[in-house]
């Protein structure tokens, strides 16, 4: 096990939430119903995704969907700001790693915006070699375009790298990128079939072990 690359929102910091008051706030200020239906169908997707969505289902006047679009990633980095707390096991398992030497990478559908608000808001940022957002890339997930662009930056072979997600979607991306990868669900969505996609599943950050992943990486 030479990398892991880890996803960021509802994995290193439970920041999901944010993301949800983010978008009724924003959206809503611009007249737009937001549904507690609607909304749940946004929770995978980039947030240049999220405000075509919106605008493509109520259409707002006076506000390009960029200015919207701004308004609700600088909404969610005061969020994150001042109220951002890690997952369990996000601190040992980096220090883990960093102490086996081990590359560890970021890859993560959020604006590269949020990230330094989150590194620095878990006080973590020391522990990640590279990070990466779908902004740098054509595709976010569940395309691998960000995973690979990590690998790439980590200097890292796929078949030498594991990495953690949270949502059906990145562990789609993580697999098409070549990557193994660990599922770490919702409580609330542990049991849900979708996560037998992953080569492995967690409870929490803090059940993961050096020879999980190491036999991770000697499965065919």
């Amino acid at each position: 096990m030479q990398a892991v690359i880890f996803d960021m929102d509802g994995l290193l910091i439970d920041s999901e939430p944010f993301w949800k008051q983010a978008e009724y706030d924003v959206f809503s200020s611009v007249g737009v119903e937001v549904t507690t239906e609607l909304a749940a169908l946004t929770a995978a997707m980039t947030t240049r995704e999220v405000t075509e969505f919106w605008y493509a289902k109520q259409p707002w006047q006076d506000a390009s969907l960029e200015e919207i679009e701004n308004r609700v990633v600088e909404r969610v980095k005061l969020l994150i700001e001042t109220q951002g707390q890690a997952m369990h096991g996000v601190r040992n398992l980096l220090d883990s790693l960093q102490q086996a030497k081990v590359k560890i990478g970021l890859a993560t559908n959020s604006p590269k915006d949020i990230i330094p608000s989150v590194l620095q808001r878990l006080d973590i940022a020391d522990y990640f070699m590279a990070t990466s957002s779908a902004d740098e890339v054509s595709q976010g997930k569940p395309a691998p375009d960000v995973y690979t662009l990590t690998l790439k930056k980590l200097n890292t072979e796929a078949h030498h790298c594991i990495a953690f997600e949270d949502s059906f979607g990145g562990i789609k991306a993580a697999l098409a990128a070549g990557i193994k990868a660990i599922a770490v669900p919702h409580a609330n969505e542990f049991d849900h079939k979708k996560f037998d996609l992953a080569s492995h599943k967690l409870k929490s950050l803090s059940e993961f072990s050096h020879q999980i992943g190491n036999a991770l990486l000697t499965q065919s």
